[in-house]
């Protein structure tokens, strides 16, 4: 990877590690910012729950190769809650059941096999996904719920532990995996209902974690970010 010098036309690809609580628009905001540069693109977006690998292109002419970069596939640490399910299937939800049953290791063990391979997976309603020409969430939001065609999908899950009512897995998956509906669909099938608590990208395409700049460095006046950027 050849390293691209600030100047006048800046451009090329910089790997963030997006920090807690933050959007992925968020970020897009803060680096037009910092780089003066208005055409800013990503590689896939992260919810503000979540952390991990956001390739960031910058200048029009790595924004227009933006859909080659979300072909790639990802990587993910995730961590599921046991026994609560929530409206959005994540920890920003609201908490729709909950059930004091304690699936045993077997029983996760048995879940877990049923998300290897290629499956159909269902969007969930609260997603960016659009539906006559309407995104899902907004629908969401209003408390309409519309029925939502299976995405095919390609994944591996491995099981990293389990302490009730966490339960910790690696996830390497194709385009338009919602790891959320993984959570939430795990719940239903051991019946205590789950959602998903923590969630960290290590991985988009060939691009590590271990590479990314930390997000926070962003709020640093003194940083230099241009210099992080590099061209493919």
């Amino acid at each position: 990877m050849v390293k691209t010098k600030t100047s006048d036309s800046i451009e090329g690809i910089l790997l963030i590690n997006k920090p807690i609580g933050k959007t992925s628009f968020h970020l897009v905001y803060q680096l037009r910012k910092r780089l003066g540069v208005q055409k800013i693109g990503h590689a896939g977006t992260l919810d503000p729950f979540a952390t991990g690998v956001m390739v960031m292109l910058i200048g029009r002419n790595y924004t227009r190769l933006s859909d080659s970069f979300l072909c790639n596939d990802k990587e993910y640490l995730a961590r599921v809650f046991l026994g609560k399910s929530t409206d959005t299937f994540d920890c920003d939800g609201k908490i729709q059941s909950e059930s004091s049953l304690i699936p045993t290791l077997s029983d996760v063990k048995e879940a877990i096999a049923s998300f290897q391979g290629e499956i159909e997976q269902i969007p969930p309603m609260f997603s960016a996904k659009k539906i006559d020409g309407q995104k899902l969430y907004h629908l969401a939001r209003q408390g309409i719920n519309v029925e939502r065609q299976p995405v095919k999908i390609t994944l591996t899950t491995e099981l990293l532990d389990y302490a009730y009512p966490y339960l910790d897995i690696n996830i390497k998956c194709s385009k338009g995996t919602y790891i959320r509906s993984i959570a939430h669909d795990l719940g239903n099938l051991l019946k205590c209902g789950a959602h998903l608590t923590s969630l960290v990208r290590t991985r988009s395409g060939n691009f590590l974690l271990k590479d990314c700049l930390d997000g926070t460095l962003l709020n640093e006046p003194t940083a230099d970010i241009a210099s992080h950027l590099f061209s493919v």
